[in-house]
């Protein structure tokens, strides 16, 4: 059938068609003698020798072409002692005119320490060898700043006074142990118990560093005990311990003699002296552990004072750094696991005393201070601190509330009550968030009620139905049920900053000694100790000596 549309007119609907193509078509001859135009490609840069290369093979090594070394390498041991090194004089100090020294007198004395808080006082040439032999003294503590070692005489030196001197002349023992902030004091505070403790003629055993116990620093090797027990004993470290007693002690050792047979490696004389008995273990460490076990056997038998030799004086131990000793240590085991610090000989004999377990009949005192610039993560031993922060802090609530009970008894309205007592109360100086909650509600509603002058049977109603909460263990994390029975019975304090009286104190000592030029005023005192963190006595030491350095 014919197409209704015109062909032409189809033709015209469709667009228009280029027939023009523009094709670029390069016409070339087959070959060409004309030289190649194109860029010679860039050459690759020489390499610079910096050294003879190794080929296969032998070498030719001359002595002309060995390197020369500027100096000998560290001996063994020396960078250690560098590092430890303490330097306790300053030629360039002024000599502080009429500077006390720390005597038997005031240290047996707690009335005349109290007299002498907010003074410094200096160290005696005898207990100043003593404090270097046992390591009391630290790197980076400014003792080198100074003509001669001195400390600063605080409240807390006058309350570690007064437990030494209830302990001189009965069997009591005092077991504490002192934290803080970084700075505040904790070590030197170690250092003046030592001192008092060695002018008044008790023996010093001082663990200087209880992070050189548990790092696998030492040699050590399992020992079984006469009950079964495995323990882990460390030769040369006991051994160096044991140096450091004798030469500390040294005079107070040679008058005691041994009282009983011991179980050791070697014979010994019958009459033999305690001091001659410490230096067979430091020198052979072999001999150490035993010797240490016979030396404590000694400390802890019974006082004969009317037999010669058979005297046997309080003992004063102490540990800095001892939250350390609160976890596993670095050591492994047979089975490659880690040993506990408790599982460690010495760390548990101290352990021991510290929980009280090993008793001292002749009395004594036992002292721990944590580390807070080295402080490893120790989950237990943070909230049993925390707890019997807790519980000491309450007993002062407990003890205002008692108080207001007796009062209103007697009261005849509620505005004749005395609440300045729980006013003065701040919640923020409580460490636990929950313990400052419900001090902080507690005291809201007592002088709500006493405001509004409501009924005395309302605030004795509040007054007897209130219960504090102390903080509780976490039940879904693992608490290390070692530590926790050590601390059951251990005292614990903090220590906190220097009051504005003290820190005023130990800033006129800085002046008198040449380090401060500065007057010293209120105003700097004030700025001093706010700039220090509330008198933190480390802070306060670089803004004042330090700052000019």
């Amino acid at each position: 059938m014919p197409s209704t549309i015109c062909l032409r007119c189809l033709k015209r609907t469709l667009p228009p068609i280029d027939t023009t193509c523009s094709l670029s078509i390069t016409h070339r001859a087959a070959f060409s003698t004309t030289p190649s135009l194109s860029a010679q490609p860039v050459k690759k840069k020489a390499s610079v020798k910096t050294g003879p290369q190794a080929k296969a093979g032998k070498t030719l090594r001359l002595a002309k072409n060995k390197p020369v070394q500027a100096g000998r390498p560290p001996a063994a041991g020396e960078r250690k002692a560098l590092r430890k090194r303490i330097v306790l004089s300053n030629t360039n100090a002024l000599e502080v005119q009429g500077l006390e020294n720390l005597t038997t007198d005031n240290a047996a004395d707690a009335g005349k320490l109290q007299s002498l808080e907010g003074h410094v006082l200096g160290f005696g040439n005898d207990t100043v060898e003593a404090l270097r032999a046992l390591e009391a003294f630290k790197p980076g503590q400014g003792w080198g700043l100074f003509r001669r070692p001195a400390a600063l005489v605080r409240r807390e030196t006058v309350e570690l006074g007064e437990a030494l001197e209830g302990v001189m002349g009965s069997t009591n023992v005092t077991r504490q142990m002192i934290y803080g902030e970084r700075g505040s004091g904790k070590s030197v505070l170690l250092l003046q118990g030592m001192a008092m403790a060695y002018l008044q003629g008790w023996i010093v055993i001082h663990l200087p560093e209880a992070r050189e116990i548990t790092n696998a620093q030492t040699s050590y090797q399992p020992y079984r005990t006469p009950e079964g027990e495995t323990i882990y004993i460390q030769p040369h470290y006991t051994a160096q311990l044991l140096l450091s007693i004798s030469k500390a002690n040294r005079g107070l050792l040679s008058n005691l003699r041994i009282s009983e047979k011991h179980d050791l490696p070697m014979p010994l004389q019958s009459n033999i002296s305690l001091a001659r008995l410490v230096d067979l273990g430091a020198n052979d460490p072999s001999l150490a552990y035993p010797i240490w076990r016979a030396l404590w056997a000694e400390l802890t038998s019974p006082s004969q004072p009317e037999v010669e030799g058979q005297f046997r004086p309080p003992v004063f131990v102490s540990m800095d750094g001892v939250d350390h000793i609160m976890r596993p240590s670095a050591y492994l085991n047979s089975e490659t696991k880690p040993i506990h610090a408790h599982e460690l000989a010495v760390a548990r004999d101290y352990s021991n005393l510290l929980s009280g377990k090993t008793s001292l009949p002749n009395g004594g005192m036992i002292m721990a201070a944590t580390s807070a610039s080295t402080r490893p993560s120790v989950p237990t031993l943070d909230h049993v601190l925390a707890r019997k922060v807790a519980e000491r802090q309450l007993q002062n609530i407990l003890s205002i509330c008692e108080d207001l009970k007796h009062q209103a008894e007697s009261a005849k309205a509620t505005q004749d009550l005395d609440i300045t007592a729980l006013e003065a109360i701040r919640s923020h100086n409580f460490e636990s968030p929950l313990v400052a909650k419900q001090v902080s509600n507690f005291r809201d509603r007592i002088q709500r009620l006493c405001y509004d002058d409501r009924p005395l049977q309302d605030v004795q109603r509040a007054l007897t139905s209130q219960e504090f909460k102390i903080p509780e263990w976490d039940p879904y994390a693992i608490i290390d049920q070692r530590v926790s029975d050590v601390m059951e019975s251990v005292e614990v304090r903090k220590v906190e900053g220097l009051s504005k009286v003290e820190a005023r104190g130990v800033m006129e000592y800085y002046a008198r000694s040449g380090m401060v030029r500065a007057a010293i005023t209120e105003g700097l005192v004030s700025e001093k100790w706010t700039l220090a963190g509330n008198g933190m006595v480390g802070e306060l030491e670089k803004a004042t000596v330090m700052a000019r350095f």
